[in-house]
């Protein structure tokens, strides 16, 4: 699995940056950094292979620029457009366009018993669930966060998006969590 995320994001490294000879050095050496590569390991282990996958899948668009609207990674994502993506191709279930309407749509669970795959929302324009991430464990989320910047890996503990946390949901896909 770990290795399948590896090429996953080598690919998207050379599709979506500057050619670079060693773009699987280069990613390999990003994701030790951040300690997304421990992560990685820890998810396979802790969580059901449907999960599992939808994280390695979605650490695959690392890099993919922000774009309003946008649904695809040729074009680029906002954070819903990035969440329904990710939930679509990964696991067959199709999320309503919105953040809100993603809420809503969705099994609302408490902050400690977050999972990888798990949604978490946030409020960055003035409005509940405004914004929507897809948890990746140790507190780390993934998303497209705004023009300008690319589908990246934060943080929930940094003050900007500790403020602005939300809620946590949870996805049924045929009646049970992704992550049984």
């Amino acid at each position: 699995m770990l290795k399948r995320a590896l090429v996953i994001l080598c690919c998207v490294a050379s599709a979506h940056a500057a050619p670079s000879n060693n773009a699987a050095d280069d990613i390999e050496r990003y994701l030790a950094e951040r300690g997304i590569s421990a992560q990685l390991d820890q998810v396979r282990q802790s969580v059901g292979d449907t999960a599992s996958n939808l994280v390695f899948d979605a650490m695959g668009f690392l890099g993919v620029p922000y774009r309003r609207g946008g649904t695809n990674a040729n074009t680029g994502f906002d954070c819903s457009g990035f969440v329904r993506s990710m939930f679509e191709q990964s696991v067959g279930k199709v999320l309503p366009r919105r953040a809100s309407e993603q809420a809503a749509a969705t099994e609302k669970i408490d902050k400690q018993d977050l999972k990888p795959g798990d949604l978490v929302f946030f409020n960055t324009m003035r409005q509940t669930f405004s914004h929507v991430g897809i948890y990746v464990g140790d507190n780390k989320f993934i998303h497209s966060p705004k023009p300008g910047q690319q589908v990246r890996v934060d943080d929930m503990r940094q003050a900007y998006w500790e403020r602005r946390f939300t809620g946590a949901r949870r996805v049924e896909s045929k009646g049970e969590s992704l992550n049984n």
